[in-house]
């Protein structure tokens, strides 16, 4: 079974501050599973190491329907990168006909159930990164770590 997982998750570099979010569980999956790395952030287009971003005015439903942004720390506008990096993860886990997928928790783009809430104050709040919202639309279960 192919199951994609956030890159970071299996101790690749990518995270916004440049560290990994490595994670030994996440690692063992690949004695039962192919896991397929991904990092949607760095596969939009934005640098690592970047300024975190915090989704603004709601969560990554909001951010596809074109209700509410995601900007970065310095008030960067990133909301486009998060798009394109959303619709190549899609684009991953359709094209190896993956059947699960492991994103990092409350992250802006893979957080799965809760997400921090745009204050940059570390306050969580319900709701979904911009490509967890997105695989759920096409049906796609997701998980985090």
């Amino acid at each position: 079974m192919k199951v994609v997982i956030s890159a970071c998750l299996l101790g690749v570099r990518c995270r916004y501050d440049g560290g990994d979010s490595r994670n030994e569980l996440a690692i063992k999956q690949k004695d039962t599973y192919q896991l397929i790395p991904v990092c949607p952030e760095e596969a939009g287009g934005l640098l690592t190491p970047r300024p975190p971003a915090e989704i603004v005015g709601g969560d990554g439903d909001d951010v596809l329907d074109g209700k509410a942004k995601v900007i970065d720390v310095d008030g960067t506008d990133v909301t486009a990168a998060y798009l394109k990096g959303a619709h190549h993860a899609l684009q991953v886990v359709q094209s190896h006909s993956a059947t699960q997928v492991i994103l990092k928790a409350r992250s802006p783009s893979c957080g799965c159930g809760d997400i921090y809430d745009g204050t940059f104050s570390g306050t969580l709040t319900t709701g979904d990164g911009v490509t967890t919202a997105l695989l759920k639309r096409h049906g796609i279960t997701v998980t985090s770590m």
